[in-house]
């Protein structure tokens, strides 16, 4: 049997425990207008997904059941190993994308980029018995500074796609940094690297009205935080999260405006 061709683009998808959420977010990569990815989701041992996988036919999913529960980031690095495609993209599985999300990003690696990310909205849903609605929603969207990056983390994961034989060169995503395994990733790719950002809002950022992120109380994160500071030799940073950093008054100056392209409804496409 022949082997398929590689595809340009590996879409990492970890998951654990929300099959609902999985359903909305590979949807949601179904609507791409972009075609030429793969699609990675890696149950972390959580409850079976193969129901929901199934209802995908048309995505190349592969699916890969972790065989004990070891977290989100080697859930990720997992993946990683099994992806095919020249760039690496990110998506959480409660996140979501628009549908020219994919198309914008790939058209700023080609042009040159290491690893491009896009503006998002962060989007407070409620759980209701018709699925996720939108409570609150709000751009966020900053240009690349790399001193800024020294002291917030203003790139979303779900966000980027990047070049995947930056791996071969910095290794994989450290496993010892659980909740900022992302703002690692981006101070390791940033020295040496061309990183652009795409002024659309085409990602939406998941926050549980319930508190029901990980990342809700970010003080919980403060020990990684610290292992961070100190493996980039930073400064004191805030602990905080997408949603906080909003509001944040040092950050204002650094807002940009960004092209909004979601029309408030669920589920997206």
């Amino acid at each position: 049997m022949a082997t398929r061709p590689a595809p340009a683009v590996s879409v990492i998808v970890p998951t654990y425990n929300r099959p609902g959420h999985l359903r909305e977010c590979l949807r949601a990569l179904a609507a791409q207008t972009y075609p030429d990815f793969e699609v990675i989701v890696v149950n972390d041992a959580g409850a079976p997904v193969e129901e929901v996988v199934a209802g995908f036919p048309r995505l190349r999913i592969t699916l890969i059941n972790q065989p004990a529960n070891r977290g989100h980031v080697a859930a990720r690095n997992r993946g990683l190993d099994a992806a095919r495609g020249t760039y690496i993209a990110f998506c959480d599985d409660d996140d979501l994308w628009l549908p020219g999300h994919l198309a914008g990003l790939v058209a700023a690696v080609e042009a040159g980029a290491d690893l491009a990310y896009s503006d998002a909205e962060v989007v407070v849903f409620a759980q209701t018995p018709a699925g996720r609605m939108p409570r609150r929603r709000e751009v966020f969207a900053f240009d690349f500074d790399p001193d800024l990056l020294r002291r917030w983390n203003f790139i979303p994961p779900s966000t980027v796609l990047y070049r995947r034989d930056l791996h071969r060169r910095l290794g994989p995503l450290d496993e010892a940094m659980a909740d900022y395994w992302d703002w690692d990733w981006w101070l390791r790719v940033a020295p040496g690297h061309r990183v652009e950002r795409v002024p659309v809002a085409s990602v939406l950022i998941a926050v549980d009205a319930g508190g029901g992120n990980a990342s809700a109380v970010p003080e919980r994160m403060a020990p990684n935080l610290a292992r961070l500071v100190a493996k980039h030799r930073l400064g004191p940073l805030p602990t905080s999260n997408f949603l906080r950093m909003l509001s944040e008054p040092e950050l204002q100056p650094y807002r940009r405006p960004s092209r909004v392209v979601w029309d408030g409804r669920m589920p997206v496409g």
